[in-house]
């Protein structure tokens, strides 16, 4: 997305806690490949705007640019933040807003041009699936391309995942005060229209969401929080707050590939992509762990809670102006 008058002030008051804070996602205390963050160095990737583990290589990850890039997807390498391969998109459209990917099973890879600034502009959206590359090179792979409608009419979105284990499309569409997770038909069609229907209540002016590696987590990131829920066949179950890091203009995350990270990402030149534990330090929910922002998966402090300490009061004021009051609300309301 473009960033906001809302956003940029985000941004304003949160760049000298930023600057005080120390990145405990880089730190080398991360327990695998690719978990222990980086920073995106590709200057043609200005607005990374999604983010998904790869599947077939280990520590890459997949990302893109929010609108006029072009049908463009990046390969970086989080040892050391470079692009080993851009791949072109033939047998598409013209992208308009890029917002998502996702991974699902037999290694393919959806991408989400699923933006809409002004919410309801576009009478449809797209969204594009292509097999994982085998061999990280330049290179250009034919998509398939589906065309999307919501059954409550148009509106903006910048969340796409994709179930691992059913293949299943959902959607979360953007709104200030919460908005719904939609579901896509069993099976997209390339030839017809997808209508894509709202299922559950999201309390979060959604950025970005992902699967666990094993389906049975949903995150779910703002600009400046985030909520994790149990997947429970897709009748979602609120557990608790994700520690999402302050970041600029936080858009994207991923889980790693071994479910053990959630990696946060950001817009910008040379943006952060930061890692954070999952909570219950598993790819699977633990319901403990969405109390304190600030408590790790033993029960003690993260290593990033002290950094943020002079942070929360700045957060806490912007809090008000971004309407994430809803985070502190029950999930049940009526759709």
């Amino acid at each position: 997305m473009r960033p906001r008058s809302l956003a940029l002030l985000a941004g304003v008051l949160l760049t000298g806690a930023l600057a005080a804070a120390p990145a405990s996602a880089a730190d080398g205390t991360g327990g695998g490949a690719g978990d222990k963050g980086f920073t995106i160095k590709d200057p043609r990737i200005a607005e990374s705007s999604g983010l998904a583990a790869s599947h077939l290589h280990p520590g890459i990850y997949w990302t893109h640019n929010d609108s006029g890039d072009g049908p463009y997807i990046y390969a970086v390498d989080s040892a050391t933040g470079k692009t080993v391969a851009r791949i072109t998109l033939s047998g598409v459209g013209t992208p308009r807003d890029v917002e998502a990917i996702s991974i699902g099973p037999d290694n393919q890879i959806y991408v989400g041009d699923i933006g809409d600034n002004l919410d309801g502009s576009w009478p449809y959206v797209w969204i594009y699936r292509l097999p994982e590359p085998k061999k990280l090179v330049d290179q250009t792979v034919r998509a398939t391309q589906y065309v999307v409608k919501y059954s409550n009419g148009a509106r903006n979105a910048e969340s796409l995942i994709v179930h691992p284990k059913t293949g299943r499309v959902y959607i979360i569409d953007k709104k200030e005060d919460g908005g719904h997770l939609y579901e896509g038909p069993a099976t997209l069609s390339p030839t017809g229209t997808n209508i894509f229907k709202p299922v559950a209540a999201v309390d979060l002016w959604a950025t970005d969401a992902a699967f666990s590696p094993d389906g049975t987590q949903l995150a779910v990131r703002g600009y400046l929080g985030g909520i994790y829920y149990d997947w429970n066949g897709g009748k979602i179950k609120r557990e608790g707050r994700l520690d999402v890091p302050l970041q600029k203009q936080g858009e994207s995350v991923t889980y790693s590939a071994d479910g053990t990270k959630l990696m946060y990402g950001s817009e910008g030149a040379d943006s952060p992509v930061q890692a954070q534990d999952v909570p219950g330090g598993s790819g699977k929910a633990s319901p403990s762990a969405g109390g304190s922002s600030a408590a790790g998966s033993d029960g003690g402090s993260s290593p990033s809670a002290g950094a943020k300490v002079g942070a929360v009061a700045v957060g806490v004021a912007v809090l008000a102006f971004f309407g994430l009051r809803r985070l502190r609300r029950p999930s049940a309301r009526r759709h």
